[in-house]
């Protein structure tokens, strides 16, 4: 027979031996690592505090996920793990996966039987670039500040509406605009005229990579280079600060965002399925 592969939470006791186990693929795995920097950690106003759960053959850690806030696996995970991991996605009431299509698929066909609503299923490619690839547009962007809160609630809702997601400022107006401002610092905004007119958040930021996310751009001023402007401003900023690479996803079908990041040098480097279920 062979050795019995569970799952059970990852405390500070083992914390050093999942960010080795991380680090083997850091690119890969660059939210996981940036979640699991973070155990421990008091989460920013209106998120869900880091969880981690290790996947064990025997005493041997052999794969990394996060619970929450998002439902992640590593790069490695074996298709027992994702089996190992169900009993733990069961329990969430709602939760966002967001890991390659295998994994995410494998673990939804083990859950979705237990009534679950799906609120979006979705797949995305990864693209990546680096500094010596990268074919930046001019253009700068400045940190977001508390004034540009409502700019930013207005555009996190439209960017929700956008991709037919259920508004979450409806049911509760004050802790979506809570979890907007605790995003601020990672926020970066243009303007045109005195106005926002596009944001994008540095999610992780990190030497392994950037991880860039809730990249939106206003309507009007699509189409106009401002999203590469905004974007190129982004990867300066993190090439500045020693980041290896910025990263990014792209939903399948998004063919306008797909030739704005490959003409900034950025090129496919993995696949992802993105399900959001209660």
């Amino acid at each position: 027979m062979g050795v019995e592969v569970t799952a059970r939470r990852i405390g500070a006791d083992a914390l050093v031996e999942a960010l080795e186990l991380l680090g083997r693929h850091p690119r890969e795995n660059l939210l996981l690592l940036d979640l699991a920097t973070r155990l421990g950690e008091a989460p920013p106003p209106g998120e869900l505090a880091t969880e981690l759960i290790g996947v064990y053959r025997g005493a041997e850690l052999v794969g990394v996920a996060s619970l929450r806030p998002t439902i992640a696996c590593d790069a490695g995970m074996l298709p027992e793990g994702v089996d190992a991991l169900v009993p733990w996605v069961e329990e969430q009431g709602v939760g966002l996966v967001k890991s390659d299509p295998i994994c995410a698929g494998r673990l939804w066909d083990r859950v979705r039987n237990r009534r679950r609503r799906v609120w979006l299923d979705r797949f995305e490619t990864s693209y990546a670039v680096d500094s010596e690839a990268a074919q930046l547009a001019a253009g700068e962007a400045r940190r977001a500040d508390p004034d540009d809160l409502e700019s930013l609630v207005w555009a996190a809702r439209e960017s929700l509406r956008e991709e037919d997601r259920p508004d979450p400022f409806a049911g509760d107006a004050r802790g979506f605009r809570r979890w907007v401002g605790g995003r601020l610092p990672r926020a970066r905004v243009v303007e045109h005229e005195g106005k926002v007119c596009f944001v994008g958040y540095a999610d992780v930021q990190s030497r392994d990579g950037w991880l860039l996310q809730g990249v939106y751009t206003w309507p009007a001023r699509r189409r106009r280079g401002v999203a590469a402007a905004g974007t190129s401003a982004l990867c300066r900023e993190a090439f500045a600060a020693g980041a290896s690479h910025v990263q990014l996803a792209v939903v399948d079908g998004n063919h306008g965002a797909q030739r704005l990041y490959e003409g900034l040098g950025f090129k496919p480097c993995g696949r992802l399925r993105t399900i959001l279920f209660t």
